[in-house]
């Protein structure tokens, strides 16, 4: 995808009942995840590219930080990471 230079992406952090809601709801799937993305691809008024928001769930990555041996913020970067390549287009294929 070639995104405009002046784009903009969202990051929020919800609770483990408000993404297992958002799972079930978007796609189809029960429990919680740790990282959802949805695409908006808006211009803005201000000419600004929205791309879309990224939405992490602090419970689960900070279950799989501790699995992983790794800190809370190693795996927040990752799921955002994560999150914007579903944004850009990516899949897990």
């Amino acid at each position: 995808m070639n995104t405009p230079q002046n784009t903009e992406i969202e990051i929020n952090f919800v609770s483990k009942r408000e993404i297992t809601k958002l799972n079930k709801d978007y796609l189809k799937r029960s429990g919680p995840t740790d990282v959802l993305s949805f695409n908006i691809n808006e211009k803005l008024p201000d000419g600004t590219f929205y791309l879309g928001d990224v939405l992490i769930c602090l419970e689960v990555a900070r279950k799989q930080a501790e699995k992983a041996g790794h800190s809370l913020e190693e795996e927040i970067g990752e799921l955002a990471k994560h999150g914007t390549m579903h944004l850009l287009g990516w899949d897990h294929e």
